[in-house]
């Protein structure tokens, strides 16, 4: 009996634009969907991302002295065209986030095979912590942007044929702006101790030109001289972006089982503006599979530069245990080193039977697809339906009229400041003086003399009225 030929059929052949094409519709829903609807409201740290975009300026260096300033600039330059709004407060990490995510299709894509690379993007882009990142207008986002690009322009210098000189003078680029976000010295590290060695990029290194390498380096120093500035006259700057805790010293055992309960607490998971356990079962069983294959491959570079990644950022965990998202992307590589395990080994049981080998990516398939639904339910239920989760998340910016004043709440006012800064026709104060004016839930107190017009409310059960439109009598 011949043997059939599967490369013949339809489906096989085009089997991975079939996957990049499933990749690119399940992320633009997924952005589409965590931007708009869920959980479709703002957080604390979001109003004072809105602040700080707000507050930059030129004449002023001590507003530039904060951590993540290209982030919050890319954010004051999209509140200058388009107003400011709950989508359009969310709106730079959604961009950074859909750049990340073609970033580490890419990536895998040149680490793994191509059949790894579909299943780990996949993987990757349904999980909880991913969507929350991507749509969280607050500059988490860049502990996945920054090493995806790192990572992805270095492999390009060092396997490219084609404008190696244009990766290097972008990998400095991004070098360099990285370095205005907290943490990002550690990859970075991490590939200069891979490079110094590991004899396959040493001897790479020593082959690169010495004019170029020059040019490089001065775009580099050129793009980080404001960064050394303002660290030297805020020495807090530098201190913020190396991670280390504003509290000293740390309670190490504490912060060691707040990080312990954030990856491993299967049994009790948690949503709050940080869901938990960051991976589900599954994902972190491929991870500790991917870990061993780390560990019996550690003479690429591939495993170097993790091996170095992890042991630069176990420390500072156990420092500030809040950075849990910078350990995203060695995450994912690892899970697509396990799954490499996983299929490769399927496959060495039946080298020469098709039909065994792909009676095996079933069961393979089935997997991913658990993972992956398992992924947006928890991320669905987490941010819709838990009661300990919507008081975190407010939708009053959006509940706002239009051309009016608004009287807030001292707490509430450098964030309504800020927005009325972007929105001519909104005036913003503390204190009631005109004839009609919105006031706020929260600076609801002596309203003698004026009559509630319309009470603005918002869904839920409790707490929901929000504004109050008042005249005076």
């Amino acid at each position: 009996m011949a043997t059939r030929d599967f490369s013949k059929y339809f489906l096989y052949r085009h089997r991975y634009v079939i996957g990049y094409g499933l990749i690119g519709l399940l992320l633009t829903a997924l952005l589409i969907f965590a931007g708009f609807y869920l959980p479709g409201a703002l957080s604390a740290a979001e109003t004072r991302s809105v602040v700080r975009a707000a507050s930059l300026s030129l004449s002023d260096t001590s507003s530039l002295a904060i951590t993540n300033l290209p982030y919050y600039a890319f954010q004051a330059g999209i509140f200058a065209v388009f107003g400011v709004s709950i989508f359009t407060i969310k709106l730079p990490s959604l961009i950074l986030a859909l750049l990340s995510a073609i970033g580490l299709v890419l990536l895998l894509r040149r680490w793994f095979k191509p059949n790894i690379a579909v299943l780990a993007s996949l993987i990757a882009i349904s999980t909880g912590q991913f969507l929350f990142i991507a749509q969280s207008g607050t500059p988490s986002v860049l502990y996945i942007f920054w090493p995806i690009l790192l990572l992805l322009l270095g492999t390009q210098i060092t396997r490219g044929k084609k404008w190696r000189f244009l990766w290097k003078i972008l990998f400095a680029i991004v070098a360099g702006l990285s370095l205005y976000t907290p943490l990002s010295v550690y990859p970075l590290i991490a590939i200069v101790l891979a490079m110094v060695l590991h004899p396959h990029l040493r001897s790479i290194v020593r082959r690169l030109s010495k004019v170029r390498l020059s040019i490089v380096t001065v775009i580099f120093l050129a793009i980080i001289t404001p960064l050394v500035l303002l660290c030297i006259s805020s020495p807090q700057l530098g201190l913020a972006l190396l991670g280390v805790p504003t509290s000293w010293p740390p309670d190490l055992g504490a912060n060691a089982i707040i990080v312990l309960k954030q990856y491993f607490l299967f049994w009790e998971p948690s949503a709050t503006e940080l869901m938990t356990p960051v991976f589900g079962l599954g994902s972190a069983l491929l991870i500790v599979l991917g870990i061993y294959r780390l560990i019996r491959t550690r003479e690429t570079t591939r495993s170097y530069l993790i091996i170095f990644w992890f042991i630069c950022l176990i420390p500072v965990l156990l420092l500030n245990p809040s950075f849990t998202s910078v350990t995203f992307v060695p995450s994912v590589l690892m899970l697509a080193a396990g799954l490499t395990s996983l299929i490769g080994y399927w496959y060495r049981l039946f080298p020469l039977n098709p039909y065994a080998r792909i009676a095996g990516l079933v069961p393979i398939v089935l997997l991913v697809g658990i993972l992956l639904t398992t992924g947006l339910v928890r991320y669905g239920y987490g941010y819709h339906y838990s009661p300990n989760v919507a008081p975190l998340f407010s939708t009053d910016l959006a509940l706002l009229p239009e051309n009016t004043t608004i009287v807030v709440s001292n707490e509430e006012y450098p964030f309504y400041k800020a927005v009325a800064k972007y929105e001519k026709n909104l005036q913003v104060t503390t204190t009631l003086t005109k004839p009609t004016a919105v006031v706020s839930h929260d600076a609801w107190k002596n309203t003698d003399g004026y009559t509630i017009t319309r009470i603005i409310t918002n869904s839920r059960a409790d707490l929901a009225d929000r504004w109050y439109m008042i005249t005076r009598q």
